[in-house]
């Protein structure tokens, strides 16, 4: 029996299991039903408010395990400077040539300011700025994502955020990851602190004497870092509200079979992950399947992995590619790869998805790594409204209005005629004192 559920979309059985899949991934139950982890985020929010650095350090102690003063929080610089020089050479240039690839794309996508424009009197223009300060969640526990660095702090200062503060948890022998450290000095952050969780997005939204309070926080993070983000929206900005990684893949008898299971487990490793494969061809779907079998025996996360398939993954088939694209545009997930005979014309049709991956030779990896757009994705759904991680992310925007006092003339009738009808006459006044 493969470990793979495998559906026809033309069944019976396909709405429920179909919606039943959707339900697992959707952020609905974290973000409405999860009471009681929702209330115990907002103890712990509560509690760093009130508490600041002291209990930062005893909810790390909780819940990491760690013991911290809160001198301890932020690694000093020559630790950050050693782990730097403790990276493989291979490491340090795949880095480097990332980073090349990385500021490149975020340059050219970045929104620069307009030029002002005239009519009758009146300038109107926008202003682009960067943020001042933003803070970034890395994860590091199960797997150190040193791409996470290079996919948060690169947008931000393409952006022009002058000082940008990394957040990860104390889970490599009291400290962080090397490999993240030594990734964030190449980087140039020299303010990394080895707390997490909720306590640590608290913090980084409250402020505390020993963690600066940012404007902005990005990156992934787990369950209760996600809903300390929400909880602090308001206070600071966020990113989006992101759950477990996840690909649906539409490929047709085209596509390699070993391919497409290899990057159905490259997502379903994450554990929790999710893969998903729409196509309009059954024996390629069985083939598939069978890859799953082989591949898996060949993983270091093999159990893990296999659960992940048989709980969060499904192979649906279609009657044809257009009802695929049906399906993948109701999904909205995160990560969309194309694999078809004509990928260019199928992957047009998409209308949500955090990233598309066209072709045949465009795996996941190449963006969660090294083509250039940021990997900080759209979860469970929510591609349907929220965006990739960009540089302009990290811009905020003023309006530019002048008159010169015949436009104010012009105008004075109509503005006063709106302030009247809300009954604000003070409004009215400001403009009538000048045009009297």
């Amino acid at each position: 029996m493969s470990v793979l559920k495998i559906v026809k979309a033309n069944q019976a059985d396909f709405g429920p299991i179909y919606q039943g899949l959707k339900n697992k991934l959707s952020l609905e139950g974290v973000l409405l039903d999860d009471k009681s982890r929702l209330a115990k985020v907002r103890q712990i929010v509560e509690k760093v408010r009130q508490g600041g650095d002291t209990a930062v350090a005893e909810l790390t102690a909780a819940y990491d395990g760690v013991a911290l003063s809160p001198e301890e929080f932020r690694i000093p610089p020559e630790a950050l400077k050693a782990a730097h020089r403790g990276l493989e050479k291979d490491l340090l240039r795949a880095v480097r040539e990332a980073v090349v690839n990385i500021v490149h794309y975020q340059r050219k996508i970045l929104n620069l300011t307009p030029e002002d424009w005239d009519y009758e009197g009146v300038r109107l223009g926008l202003r682009y700025r960067p943020l001042q300060r933003v803070g970034v969640c890395v994860p590091g526990a199960s797997a150190p994502l040193v791409s996470t660095v290079l996919m948060t702090v690169l947008p931000a200062k393409v952006a022009g955020v002058k000082e940008v503060a990394v957040i990860s948890a104390p889970s490599h022998h009291g400290t962080i990851n090397p490999d993240i450290l030594g990734v964030c000095y190449e980087l140039g952050v020299s303010e990394v602190y080895r707390v997490s969780g909720a306590q640590a997005v608290a913090a980084l939204a409250f402020g505390t004497d020993h963690i600066p309070k940012v404007d902005k926080i990005v990156g992934p993070s787990n369950w209760w870092g996600q809903l300390a983000k929400k909880e602090v929206y308001g206070l600071v900005d966020i990113d989006s509200f992101a759950g477990p990684s996840e690909v649906l893949i539409i490929a047709d008898e085209t596509a390699n079979p070993a391919w497409v299971a290899a990057d159905m487990l490259s997502q379903a490793e994450h554990a929790p992950g999710s893969a998903v494969l729409v196509s309009d061809s059954e024996s390629f779907v069985e083939n598939v399947a069978r890859q799953l079998e082989i591949q898996l025996k060949q993983l270091g996360r093999a159990d893990a992995t296999r659960e992940c398939i048989k709980d969060f993954s499904l192979a649906i088939i279609t009657a044809d590619i257009a009802e695929a694209i049906e399906l993948a545009n109701d999904f909205a997930v995160e990560h969309l790869q194309v694999q078809c005979k004509d990928s260019d014309k199928v992957a047009e049709q998409v209308v949500n998805a955090g990233a598309i991956f066209i072709g045949h030779h465009t795996p996941v990896a190449t963006g969660d790594y090294f083509a250039g757009p940021s990997h900080t994705l759209p979860t469970g759904g929510s591609a349907k409204f929220f965006s990739a991680l960009n540089s302009n992310d990290f811009l905020k925007q003023s309006s530019i209005i002048h008159y010169n006092e015949q436009a104010l003339k012009d105008a004075a009738g109509s503005i006063m005629t709106i302030a009247s009808a809300e009954g604000l006459g003070a409004h009215g006044r400001s403009v009538s004192i000048r045009t009297e």
